[in-house]
């Protein structure tokens, strides 16, 4: 269905929000700057501001949103003959190959990500939304293999696929917060990905195997 006018003010709103919070973040630091500054940037107020992002920690990690059910997603569009671990891999090897910003290889990286480790607010939003991921794939992976209720294992694969997407990020912030490019840190995170299928069992990788039809 085609956005409606309403629709599309209200997103573009929200985006310009966002980016002018994300420029005075920035700049000055998570801390240092105010919802009251930022509506004031925005030319908005403060309540506004507040209708589009509940927390000020929002703001900043907008664009969480699509991160949350990510792995799911990748999970349940996999190919047939095709385990959810390897799904995964494939889908990051492609990302990190073609050095894609949303994997985090992109010039200005390492910026938002200092504003992160000096936040210990933004930190913990990260770990919230890291457990979320979890507990969509695991929910994803329930589904996809008709585990009962009571069974442990699609928790425990869930850990084992975010261990690999959460592994990819950390080498990627790490290297970009060194001031390496992308192209550079690219090439060793493809590596990196063949060590961390070679330490993975025969069981995670094929666990939830998509039959062919």
């Amino acid at each position: 269905m085609a956005e409606g006018l309403r629709e599309r003010k209200k997103r573009q709103t929200r985006q310009y929000i966002s980016d002018v919070a994300t420029g005075l973040f920035l700049e000055r630091g998570f801390e240092a700057v105010t919802v009251a500054e930022i509506a004031e940037a925005a030319d908005v107020s403060v309540n506004t501001v507040y209708n589009y992002f509940p927390a000020k920690e929002d703001l900043f990690l907008d664009r969480s949103a699509g991160m949350v059910d990510r792995l799911a997603r990748w999970v349940r569009g996999r190919d047939a003959g095709e385990s959810a671990a390897r799904a995964v891999l494939r889908e990051l090897r492609g990302e990190v190959e073609a050095v894609s910003p949303r994997v985090g290889l992109m010039e200005g990286y390492d910026r938002f990500m200092r504003v992160i480790h000096e936040a210990p607010p933004l930190r913990s939003r990260l770990w919230s939304l890291q457990q979320e991921i979890h507990d969509t794939l695991e929910a994803a992976l329930r589904e996809e293999t008709g585990a009962p209720a009571g069974d442990p294992l699609p928790g425990l694969m869930a850990g084992q696929i975010c261990w690999i997407h959460q592994s990819v990020f950390v080498a990627i912030g790490r290297e970009m917060l060194a001031g390496r490019k992308p192209a550079e840190v690219s090439r060793d995170v493809l590596v990196l990905l063949d060590d961390i299928e070679d330490l993975l069992s025969e069981a995670v990788l094929n666990y939830a195997v998509r039959v062919a039809p």
